[in-house]
């Protein structure tokens, strides 16, 4: 692993022109850009908007003379200092910072002069705030942490999300610059190890100045949200029911008596604009599983530790509120019938219509087979369905759940499968007729980005898109009574775009796996292409024998539908000799996995290195192609696109002689642990060797949301057909299983069931526990190097 980690830190600066940041004057009519064009090497450019010419932003050697000579510092012309730039409207002129002071350069002139421009403020956040954000991984950044306080701070790097690393301390007074990546999350400690702040870092280096801990932003008041619209009463819950007080002051009106402990009322609670009517909501209490975990070597103690976590599995009870209506005039409840939403999973948008005749919400049932939109008339309880979605598997609301409503109008903005793909549709929301389908065809609406309502125009973002990779993000504006469609990014490839400020023109980053990045202007209107601004270049990396993973697609199991993934090989490949396949798997169905955006390295680069083709593949049950495609998995998660995969995997191989069918492996975490173990249990005359890690292994052992999402509701006897512990006896190949002795996303005792069913059964398997580990721990140091020890022994291939 050590040659493949060299590999890895030498890949990535080995490919130029890829890091493209843009600078907008605050107008949005004049664009600079820095790019990379070598190693610690950059230049700047800047563009004309209307013919799309290009040329540098300003003379960067007199620049570089000129800042050396008024900083003392020495300055080189292709790694200018420059932070903050600003493109002023005025031509010829910039203002930036740089060693810590504004400045205002004049191109024409060639002068340098001292300006106010305040450095970039990074963004406090309360420690526990920032420990939530996902971290991103974008480009090379800087950070500079100023200590305010009166003591000495430290530095560490949330790795992963979840595990700090120290980078070192800052002294009272004192300042430290640190190279980072925008979206990587930062910790800043007191000398007694007390969290004072989190930050993010940006994209363009800023500044974090800490002079204390940072709070959490308050909370909004309770009284505040519960008062009436027309300010004269206030919405309580006392000892467990309903109460109205006058905000002026007097005796509560209590509207319920009866609710208790078990089951009581709660918020929020919600008043019509009107003030005559409101809503409660009210559940019975149910009790929660717990799972317990021990930590045998906590690094704060010398004993260990028991963990318990609430952790509610399928077929658990769950708490079900639902809502209540009151006259406020008359003070009492109006009877609401719950016979159309008796058996909530959960719901959500809930609002009163802005003449409060109505209250109305989207109920999605337990079990995902029945969704709608519900209706409670103000002045009777009466209850009516707006709308209603249904499916003989699933719907798959926690990816494509979609409501806007449009007051003015009464209609409603809704996502459906109903046509076998993701579109949108526009309802009638009070007859709860479909007015018209706003998007179709054999594609997918990915994310409605922006409802442009005085222009009835959405942004969306799409998959499907005829002629490429099916999986590939583009972007479009639709109009919403016509559906007439504008394409806003075209190269075939993986699209992310960026709005200049006036929201005129788009910057558009594409790139596929075999494609480095492309970066474009367009205009954001009709998406025109102004001109491309860069091309990354990867030739460096190439000369060193690495090659860009290959995309390859075969159909599958029904022999009509394209199958997509990629195959990677070592650097330094040898066509002549054969080598040993080894799949990355993760079939989870919410999603889709095989990477799309071109990337220099990955940890299926690092595994290749060992002396393997990696294979990644999205077979059916996974997410964002057909409905037909997705329902495969439905109570069928064992499948794990096994019939798709392995006729993939051949037919890669018919043609690529390289690849040694005899000696074939598997590993993959989580719901790729599963997966993993299943195909050594279900193909294991073609997977020999497999490495499963945090498997969530039995479906009844893990979370509720997600596997009752695919699984069903109630458990069923499909739960234990698609587990693996039923299937154990089964094993023929070489396994190993790792789980995270303090796994909090799957239970650990998943893994544990495996391992009595495969003991019971008399089958050889190796097991490793990584100690203080969460999930994923296979990605841990030594998790990854025993992973990679096993399917090296196992598989012969070469070191």
């Amino acid at each position: 692993m050590e040659k493949a980690e060299r590999c890895g830190r030498e890949a990535s600066a080995l490919v130029v022109r890829n890091d493209v940041r843009p600078f907008w004057s605050k107008d949005g009519t004049r664009l600079v850009y820095r790019v990379n064009t070598g190693r610690k090497e950059h230049r700047y450019f800047q563009v004309d908007l209307t013919s799309g010419a290009k040329s540098p932003a300003f003379d960067h050697e007199a620049l570089a003379l000129a800042l050396a000579k008024a900083a003392g510092k020495n300055v080189r012309a292709d790694a200018l200092p420059v932070d903050d730039l600003d493109p002023t409207a005025e031509p010829g002129t910039i203002r930036f910072r740089a060693f810590g002071k504004g400045w205002r350069f004049d191109d024409t002139k060639k002068q340098l002069t001292p300006d106010e421009v305040p450095p970039q403020d990074a963004g406090l956040l309360a420690p526990r705030d920032a420990a939530r954000v996902r971290s991103g991984n974008g480009g090379a950044t800087q950070l500079t942490i100023e200590n305010g306080t009166g003591g000495e701070i430290e530095m560490f790097w949330l790795a992963g999300g979840r595990q700090r690393k120290s980078y070192g301390k800052v002294a009272p007074g004192g300042a430290v610059t640190q190279g980072t990546y925008a979206g990587h999350v930062w910790i800043l400690t007191d000398a007694a190890g007390t969290d004072l702040a989190g930050v993010v870092a940006k994209d363009t280096p800023s500044v974090a100045r800490v002079t204390g801990r940072v709070e959490p932003a308050p909370r909004p008041k309770r009284q505040d949200n519960d008062k009436s619209p027309d300010g004269q009463w206030r919405a309580v819950i006392r000892n467990h029911n309903l109460a109205i007080e006058p905000v002026a002051g007097g005796t509560a009106v209590f509207l319920t008596k009866d609710g208790t402990e078990k089951d009581d009322f709660c918020g929020p609670l919600q008043w019509s604009p009107d003030s005559m009517r409101l809503i409660a909501w009210r559940a019975k209490e149910v009790s929660v599983r717990q799972i317990h975990i021990v930590q045998s070597s906590p690094p704060d103690q010398l004993q260990p530790k028991l963990l318990t976590l609430d952790y509610a599995k399928p077929g658990d009870d769950i708490k079900q509120p639902k809502p209540h209506l009151f006259d406020i005039a008359g003070h009492k409840e109006l009877p609401v019938a719950d016979a159309l939403f008796s058996n909530p999973w959960e719901i959500t948008d809930a609002v009163w219509s802005p003449d409060s005749t109505e209250f109305s919400f989207v109920y999605n049932q337990r079990g995902h087979q029945v969704m709608r939109i519900i209706a409670i008339r103000a002045d009777s309880g009466a209850v009516r369905t707006v709308l209603e979605e249904t499916s003989k598997t699933f719907i798959d609301y926690s990816s494509k759940l979609y409501l806007h409503r449009l007051p003015a109008t009464r209609e409603l903005l809704w996502a459906s499968e109903r046509d076998g793909h993701n579109h949108i549709y526009l309802i009638d929301g009070i007859a709860g007729k479909i007015k018209c389908q706003v998007t179709k065809g054999d594609w997918n609406v990915r994310e409605v980005i922006a409802v442009d309502e005085e222009k009835r125009q959405l942004l969306l973002k799409i998959v499907g898109v005829e002629g490429q990779d099916p999986y590939h993000q583009h972007f479009i504006r639709v109009n919403i009574d016509s559906g007439a469609t504008t394409r806003l990014t075209a190269g075939d490839g993986n699209h992310g775009i960026e709005f200049s400020p006036d929201h005129d023109w788009i910057i558009d980053k594409w790139s596929r796996v075999d494609q480095p990045q492309v970066v474009e202007v367009r205009r954001a209107d009709n998406g025109k292409p102004i001109t491309e601004l860069e091309r990354a270049d990867d030739s460096a990396l190439r000369q060193t024998g690495w090659s860009r993973p290959e995309r390859f697609s075969a159909k599958g199991r029904d022999g009509l539908t394209d199958i997509y993934g990629i195959i990677i090989r070592p650097t330094r490949f040898d066509p002549a000799k054969k080598y040993p396949v080894l799949e990355d798997i993760y079939a989870g169905s919410q999603d889709h996995f095989v990477p799309k955006n071109y990337g220099a390295w990955s940890h299926k680069n690092a595994m290749a290195e060992l002396g393997f083709i990696v294979v990644s593949i999205d077979g059916m049950g996974t997410n964002w192609r057909s409905k037909a495609f997705h329902d495969v998995c439905w109570k069928n998660l064992a499948d794990s696109g096994f019939p798709d995969r392995i006729p993939w995997i051949k037919a890669a191989a018919a043609t690529r002689p390289w690849m040694d069918l005899s000696r074939v492996g598997i590993y993959g975490g989580s719901a790729g642990g599963q997966s993993t173990l299943a195909g050594l249990l279900h193909h294991g005359d073609f997977y020999q060797v497999g490495v499963a890690d945090c498997g969530c292994h039995d479906n009844r052992m893990d979370k509720i949301w997600w596997n009752e999402a695919w699984m069903g509701w109630p458990v069923g006897e499909s739960y234990a057909r698609n587990s693996n512990v039923t299937h154990a006896a089964k094993l023929t190949g070489k396994l190993l299983l790792v789980v995270g002795e303090c796994d909090h996303n799957v239970d650990p005792a998943s893994t544990a069931q495996v391992v009595t069913a495969l003991q019971k059964a008399g089958k050889y398997y190796e097991l490793l526990t990584v100690m203080n580990s969460d999930h994923g721990s296979a990605e841990t140091p030594y998790g990854n190097w025993r992973r990679a020890d096993f399917l090296v022994r196992n598989l012969h291939a070469e070191q």
